[in-house]
């Protein structure tokens, strides 16, 4: 994975070439992602669903991530990301569901790792339960959802911690309930505007698709 052909990029996105993965974080070059958010409806309540990265992820792991996401290959469309939903959580989806939130532009740097990402955020409206994911273990060991209006409001400032309910796959394969409250450290510390930003715009095609 380490070796994967990635797409660089200049400071105004103009493409440069290519560098494996290792390069691109090992020297802070600019690169796209895939980012795909799934919210679903309950009742009269709308859920955000969050995956739990693994613990053998070399970045971030055991953190509360994006639904799906992850690097787009060299030769790839933004929208050609879709693949890492299936892989990711086992959920057939196709290119055209999904709804564009737009390209997002954003640098995060811990200690020797630099990520400079282009991320071309998705959202996809979805009306599977938790029970439909299948999940790659080696890099998502849970998945959970929460109530998007506590969601938007931990990212505001609102309130220091929501609700998350789901499960995790134990190393026995055995699966585990997760029903407790998570903070602001328990997620990929993708900038806070990043959070934000995703979170406006899921509002305006929430309200936009109940007129």
């Amino acid at each position: 994975m380490e070796k994967e052909q990635l797409k660089i990029f200049d400071e105004g996105r103009n493409p440069i070439g290519v560098a494996t993965r290792d390069e691109v974080h090992r020297l802070g070059i600019w690169h796209e992602a895939f980012h795909c958010w799934f919210i679903g409806k309950e009742k009269d309540t709308d859920y955000i669903y969050l995956q739990l990265r693994s613990d053998f992820k070399k970045d971030y792991p055991n953190l509360l991530d994006i639904t799906a996401a992850g690097h787009l290959w060299a030769h790839e469309s933004p929208r050609d990301g879709v693949r890492e939903i299936k892989e990711e959580v086992g959920i057939d989806v196709s290119a055209n569901e999904l709804i564009p939130l737009g390209i997002m532009d954003y640098c995060v740097i811990a200690d020797d790792f630099i990520d400079k990402e282009i991320a071309n955020v998705f959202l996809y409206q979805t009306g599977k339960s938790l029970d439909d994911f299948t999940l790659q273990e080696e890099e998502v060991k849970g998945m959970v959802k929460a109530e998007f209006h506590q969601f938007a409001e931990l990212w505001s400032g609102e309130r220091g911690t929501i609700r998350i309910k789901g499960f995790e796959i134990n190393e026995d394969g055995t699966k585990a309930l997760i029903n407790k409250n998570a903070g602001r450290d328990q997620f990929v510390p993708h900038p806070i505007q990043y959070y934000r930003t995703v979170i406006q715009k899921m509002k305006e095609i929430l309200k936009g698709m109940r007129r």
